[in-house]
């Protein structure tokens, strides 16, 4: 087996660990910063503090970010840092502040709009980049640590994820307080999304030791604590061990990608405006079940490790942990009524993500996954 790793990105986990920006921030050697969140977090005073706390080091705030970042919002943020000539980014919040913070601290010293990258295949180069500092305010994404920005082109009506080594956050806080005032629901999807990670990462065909690892430890913590964090949204210990899970699971997919699940998220978001995490769990179960024999059975060693009799049960305790959080299970539960609809679906999530899935994954096997759920 042949595989690489790279995780350039300084971690700070912990408790009020946020409390600690102001020294990272002069540890970098930055001054003038951007805080970039969204509108929840700037009306309900977060950001207000975060800027109180930092004493001057944050001169503006940007928060005009769909929950699904649009190359229109990236562009808007592009503008704001480099109207302030800013040094740095502050990204506070889940993985849509980040994704369009990262896209936009990529290119903010260039010239261009965000388009000629995301779909039009320029390279950034280190002299277009400035600095960016993620603080976490969910257990999902992992987007704090990887180099991947998944965005909208409303023009084009494509959702597509970009990424480049330059993406990379230059640190990444991860305070499990943060998460504390993180409604149920939001608490079920983001979880269910690190899930998704950790599975998707395991089976990608470009797994590899350091990240299988990772997976395993992640989905651990989900099937452990998932449920409690939902039920108890007050309990630091459950918000605790999701943030590490969002954190190692963010490792785990950080190299082998993502695989059916992700691809197929896309249209269901866009479409149907499913949350990220949901849109990804609601076919993770058919998919632990596809993928249950690939490659000599390694998921059942995976899902024994996990404390499940095999693969199959695993997904099982999937569909179960969808039913008990509220999550959609079947495509009518998001509005899907037609054939019609699941051709465009289907149609839609023919993404490269697919590629890595362990055992192919052609149009008519996405159909067929789309009518046995609808």
């Amino acid at each position: 087996m042949n595989w690489e790793f790279s995780m350039p990105v300084k971690i700070y986990f912990g408790t009020d660990k946020v409390k600690e920006l102001p020294q990272i921030i002069d540890s970098m050697g930055l001054k003038n910063g951007v805080l970039v969140c969204s509108k929840t977090l700037k009306n309900n005073g977060t950001a207000e503090k975060i800027i109180k706390d930092c004493c001057g080091r944050i001169t503006a705030v940007f928060s005009d970010i769909r929950p699904n970042p649009t190359t229109d919002n990236v562009n808007s943020c592009v503008a704001v840092l480099r109207e302030n000539n800013a040094e740095f980014a502050v990204a506070l919040g889940g993985g849509s502040p980040m994704d369009c913070c990262k896209a936009a601290c990529a290119i903010a010293r260039g010239q261009d709009e965000i388009e000629s990258y995301h779909t039009g295949g320029k390279k950034i180069w280190a002299g277009e980049t400035i600095p960016m500092i993620a603080v976490a305010t969910t257990s999902g994404t992992g987007s704090e640590i990887t180099n991947i920005s998944v965005l909208t082109d409303m023009k084009k009506g494509v959702k597509t994820p970009m990424n480049d080594p330059l993406m990379y956050p230059k640190a990444a806080i991860v305070d499990p307080r943060l998460t504390l005032s993180v409604p149920p629901r939001v608490t079920a999807s983001t979880g269910l999304d690190v899930l998704a990670h950790a599975l998707e990462s395991f089976w990608s065909i470009l797994h590899q030791p350091i990240c299988e690892s990772c997976s395993l430890h992640a989905a651990r913590l989900v099937f452990v604590y998932l449920y409690k964090a939902y039920t108890e949204p007050d309990n630091l210990e459950a918000r605790e061990k999701m943030a590490e899970a969002s954190i190692v699971a963010g490792v785990a997919f950080s190299n082998p990608r993502t695989t059916g699940s992700h691809a197929c998220s896309f249209p269901l978001t866009n479409l149907y405006g499913v949350p990220h995490g949901e849109a990804c769990a609601l076919t993770l179960d058919y998919f632990t079940r596809y993928n249950a024999e690939a490659e000599n059975g390694r998921l059942h060693r995976f899902a024994r490790d996990c404390g499940f009799e095999d693969a199959y049960k695993m997904a099982d305790a999937i569909t179960e942990l969808k039913k008990k959080t509220g999550m959609a299970l079947t495509l009518s539960d998001i509005g899907v009524k037609t054939d019609e609809e699941i051709e465009k679906l289907t149609e839609l999530s023919m993404h490269p993500l697919l590629e890595k899935n362990p055992i192919p994954l052609g149009y008519d096997d996405i159909k067929q996954m789309y009518h046995s759920i609808k």
